[in-house]
């Protein structure tokens, strides 16, 4: 079910409280929820995986994306979420495509090379085209090139 973006990063539909024991077994530190509240009548509501992540010693955040798209604050609180973790992250949100995208356009904005984003994104599953441009323009801004 978590699939791993890179060393640190794992990303993942909408997960369980009996999903946090395992990320907590699998030595996860962070948590991230990239899912609006309320957006399907079926999801586990934020505040139930907040508590559960809080009581297994995993610390949590929630960077809401909606399918309108992503912001410049979304993509600077993944980034720094994903900075300070210090530990293994787990991402997610109804299928993990949202969660994955923040994490690319994230670590674009800090020099990652599109291509090996992709790749890496393709290897759990997950297709980054419709950013593609987005990427390019982020990492060649961070890395002080013109895009």
């Amino acid at each position: 079910m978590f699939r791993k973006l890179s060393e640190l990063v794992w990303a993942s539909p909408q997960i369980s409280v009996e999903q946090v024991a395992e990320a907590a077994a699998q030595g996860i530190g962070l948590i991230i929820n990239n899912r609006p509240e309320g957006e399907s009548d079926d999801q586990t509501p934020g505040a139930v995986i907040e508590a559960a992540a809080r009581a297994a010693g995993i610390a949590y955040v929630a960077i809401p994306v909606t399918h309108a798209g992503f912001s410049e604050p979304q993509i600077s609180a993944m980034t720094a979420a994903l900075g300070e973790a210090g530990k293994p992250v787990l991402a997610y949100c109804r299928s993990g495509t949202r969660s994955t995208l923040l994490w690319a356009l994230a670590e674009a904005s800090q020099g990652a090379d599109p291509a090996e984003l992709s790749r890496q994104a393709a290897a759990a599953g997950y297709e980054l085209a419709g950013i593609a441009p987005l990427l390019d323009m982020l990492s060649a801004k961070a890395r002080g090139a013109e895009a």
